[in-house]
């Protein structure tokens, strides 16, 4: 994927989600109203992380290139140089699949 000229605020996170299965496991082909709609995804940029009380950042326990599970219903889809992206925040970040 090329460099996206987006760069998160705070705690969130721009995801690229997995394509939708488009047919069973029996090889039947599912029209686009019935996806079910990806939760997992390669995180493609990271902000700088949530503003402490103290005024310290605080780390991402994500980062550019991990593949992560998320939410059903979580963050915000968006459409950034032709490809559909979601926006995040790390709490709304279920898990990090490891390799």
């Amino acid at each position: 994927m090329a460099k996206l000229k987006i760069r998160p605020l705070d705690d969130r996170v721009v995801v690229q989600p997995e394509e939708a299965e488009e047919t069973t496991a029996g090889g039947i082909v599912l029209p686009d109203s019935a996806q079910e709609k990806p939760q997992r995804g390669t995180v493609v940029a990271v902000g700088p992380g949530k503003l402490l009380d103290n005024g310290n950042r605080g780390t991402l326990s994500v980062a550019v290139g991990d593949v992560v599970i998320y939410g059903k219903y979580g963050g915000s889809d968006l459409e950034v140089d032709g490809s559909e992206v979601k926006i995040l925040r790390e709490s709304d970040i279920l898990a990090k699949v490891l390799a």
